[in-house]
């Protein structure tokens, strides 16, 4: 297979897109479709699940114009997530749409592994740059009591073929629930020190279809860091590069390995939050726990408008939803209520 990468293209922006805080909007994440391969149940229903049509979902050719207007207000990160990005038929051809769109200088995959060994060769040759892989355990048992359905192994074959591809900046994401994955911390820690991984641990948030979260499920970043000292070695502060990262970086002193924490719930990180989503359907979001949205879709499907007038009216829908963006997610507060979407129909 022959590896002609895009040329990544500058691009002058128009006024970035910035909140009521201050908060400069660079990240942006695309769900492309809602269907996933397992059940996991901080994310979706065991059984009965209803998904979108097909015909509601945006089109390749929708998401990269989104893209190019977005890139042109200052969206410089595109990360592809679900569901399980991989169960769309012909998703490298997306990323080669979006590798090429000027001004975009990061582009990467959320996915569950369970489908990656078949394509981490193409996705690599089409211009993806990082992996992030959801590994929560390395027990089938586990495995199975959390996402519902049987393939740890085929997410193991995953990671190995996507360093075969070639990929050299591949995550491990691992949510964090009491009383469930303590067992799973340090297994998983050795096993990305082995073939050098990155790891980071994500605290469990509400956001579960079956609405069980509570918080005294949530086992927080600082409880973790503990249980790796005391059965690895201790844990040294990394430098932040970027203050808009949601994980807390460490490296073990020993120096093999890095290892972050992302607390969303016990430590919010909210004050620099860079990110919007746009749904598989195509809609806006500001925040992983906001009820609102805005309807880019209604605009890349009016026919009655001409290419720059929707252009326009994207870039205004953007500005309007970033303008609305609350200081905060809310979780802990006494009036939060969970989103209406579970995180397979907004996108991780």
């Amino acid at each position: 297979m022959t590896n002609n990468l895009p040329t990544r293209m500058p691009l002058t922006v128009s006024p970035p897109l910035v909140d009521a805080l201050g908060r400069i909007h660079t990240n942006l994440r695309i769900s492309v479709t809602d269907r996933c391969n397992i059940r996991c149940f901080y994310c979706m229903p065991a059984e009965n699940v209803t998904f979108r049509p097909r015909e509601e979902l945006l089109t390749f050719e929708e998401i990269e114009r989104f893209v190019r207007v977005a890139a042109g207000l200052g969206i410089n990160k595109v990360r592809l997530t679900g569901g399980e990005p991989l169960v769309r038929s012909e998703l490298p051809g997306l990323v080669s749409r979006l590798a090429s769109v000027p001004g975009i200088e990061d582009l990467a995959l959320t996915t569950n592994g369970l489908l990656l060994s078949e394509h981490a060769a193409h996705l690599k040759a089409a211009g993806l740059d990082r992996l992030n892989i959801s590994l929560d355990t390395l027990n089938e048992e586990t495995f199975q009591q959390i996402s519902r359905r049987p393939g740890l192994e085929r997410v193991l074959a995953g990671i190995f073929a996507a360093q075969q591809a070639g990929f050299k900046k591949i995550r491990l994401n691992a949510i964090a629930i009491r009383d469930l994955t303590e067992h799973e911390i340090v297994p998983l820690a050795r096993f990305a020190r082995k073939h050098d991984l990155e790891l980071r641990f994500i605290e469990f948030m509400p956001l579960d279809a079956d609405r069980v979260w509570h918080e005294k499920n949530v086992l927080s970043g600082k409880v973790m860091r503990k249980i790796l000292e005391q059965e690895i070695c201790p844990l040294k502060t990394t430098r932040r590069e970027d203050l808009s990262q949601p994980a807390i970086d460490y490296q073990f002193v020993d120096g093999k390995g890095k290892i972050g924490f992302i607390n969303p719930v016990s430590e919010p990180f909210c004050n620099h939050c860079n990110r919007l989503r746009l749904t598989a359907e195509g809609k806006i979001h500001n925040c992983l726990f906001s009820s609102a949205e805005w309807d880019a879709r209604a605009l890349l499907r009016d026919k009655l408008m001409d290419d720059n007038r929707t252009d326009e009216e994207l870039c205004q829908l953007l500005r309007e939803c970033v303008g609305a963006k609350q200081p905060a997610h809310g979780i802990g507060e006494i009036n939060f209520q969970q989103p209406p979407r579970a995180m397979y129909q907004i996108g991780g």
